[in-house]
């Protein structure tokens, strides 16, 4: 397995999980224990008073050894080595139980030593009270104790659910780590899937855009061999067709392009070509390209100095510059108008491309730079290309650890800003 950041994140994200539940089942194990040692101390106490008092009745001396034999957690014999009541016994239960706060339910039974057998005597409930139902009745759950001869038992059929209940507040704590863990796991693999389904996209893109390439500059090839030829050139119509397959093809190999660079720069394949270029000469050159290809735009550059020196890649700068352009002039009104300025600000140098065109909804703006985002135009019929354009812009920025942003302006029109840090004039 291939250790990136991503499985790095996860690997450490599951141990502290993992290791926060483990901690809290040692503490839900801790805390069930003093529950126990807690529970045993207060049954012990009690009945240790219930024995003292029957002694004191009976003006008899207290044994030196302790009468009390624990069989199990919810099952003791009391050797009280003396005559006593069942009323009295079961009176005095329910007093000392009370006095150390001890609300669970339990049955008692007493030796007979006429019949040589233990007689069962209540059930008594939580609350005190006793309950005449004789399901709750468990006779053939107290066994003779051989050797003894004044003696009774003592159960606690539920104890260990009491165990649980005065733990409720670690068991909710439990559950919700566990719940935690199972939604991390979940998103995890959820995540991964979707990343194994990214890649395919990429490779999908990848082998697409370059099975394109071959079959689309055979094309080219052809047609600007075929355009040149006499037969063509007098003829108009023929001219004519071969301009526009000339055209398309061009306008179709862009548009590979820009999704080549953006599969790029997703894989992180893209490696920068980091130069000195002198900005105000590329934006004129961008301005001039854009004039060409639409006469009717007004495009102007306007900068404070001839020359700013810059470290970026020329040729992906060159694309921002007039991807941003051409968007401009696009959505532009019908004699769009494109102003370039550069300004010097304390600790950057700033782009800002200002157009006259109709604006981005407010709802829209933020999402703008996605990856196929394209904003709904309603006074266009299509909404034109694959909305990677933007997207591309805002990753070549990245990549050159440049800011950009985007506004609408107060009058008409979109103002994209691109800062330019400091560190990278030369």
């Amino acid at each position: 397995m291939k250790f990136n950041k991503l499985n790095i994140i996860v690997f450490i994200g599951l141990l502290a999980i993992i290791g926060v539940i483990t901690m809290q089942l040692v503490m839900l194990k801790q805390a069930f224990m003093f529950e126990r040692k807690e529970f045993g101390e207060k049954i012990h106490f009690a009945l240790q008073d219930v024995v003292d008092k029957i002694y004191r009745d009976n003006d008899s001396e207290l044994p030196v050894t302790t009468p009390i034999k624990k069989v199990s957690d919810d099952y003791y014999v009391v050797n009280v080595d003396d005559v006593f009541e069942a009323d009295i016994l079961e009176y005095y239960l329910r007093t000392e139980f009370q006095k150390v706060k001890l609300d669970i339910d339990y049955e008692y039974s007493i030796y007979n030593c006429a019949s040589d057998e233990m007689m069962y005597g209540n059930y008594i409930n939580a609350t005190g009270s006793e309950v005449k139902n004789d399901i709750a009745k468990c006779e053939n759950c107290f066994t003779k104790k051989e050797g003894l001869i004044y003696y009774f038992a003592i159960r606690f059929p539920h104890l260990h659910y009491n165990y649980i209940a005065s733990l409720q507040q670690y068991w909710i704590y439990t559950g919700v780590l566990f719940l935690v863990l199972v939604i991390y796991v979940y998103s995890v693999f959820t995540l991964l899937k979707q990343k194994r389904y990214t890649e395919l996209q990429k490779d999908f893109i990848n082998n697409m855009t370059h099975e394109f390439k071959t079959p689309l500059s055979s094309i080219l090839i052809a047609s600007n061999y075929a355009v040149k030829q006499d037969a063509i050139e007098k003829d108009p119509k023929l001219n004519k067709y071969l301009q526009i397959i000339i055209q398309q093809s061009n306008k179709l190999n862009q548009h590979i392009e820009r999704i080549l660079n953006v599969a790029k720069t997703d894989a992180d394949l893209m490696v920068l070509e980091k130069q000195e270029i002198n900005l105000v000469e590329t934006l004129d050159l961008v301005k001039d390209n854009a004039s060409l290809k639409y006469p009717t735009a007004i495009i102007q550059l306007d900068s404070t100095k001839d020359k700013y020196t810059i470290a970026a890649d020329e040729f992906h700068f060159y694309n921002i510059a007039y991807n941003i352009v051409e968007n401009a002039i696009k959505y532009g009104n019908d004699i769009p108008e494109v102003d370039i300025n550069i300004k010097e600000c304390a600790k950057h140098l700033e782009l800002q491309f200002t157009d006259n065109g109709s604006g981005i909804p407010a709802s829209h703006l933020e999402y703008v730079f996605d990856r196929f985002y394209r904003v709904p135009r309603e006074n266009k019929k299509e909404i034109e290309g694959f909305g990677i354009g933007l997207f591309y812009v805002k990753k070549i920025c990245e990549l050159h650890e440049w800011k950009i942003k985007i506004k609408n302006n107060d009058d008409k029109g979109i103002t994209i800003t691109i800062a330019i840090p400091n560190s990278s004039l030369l």
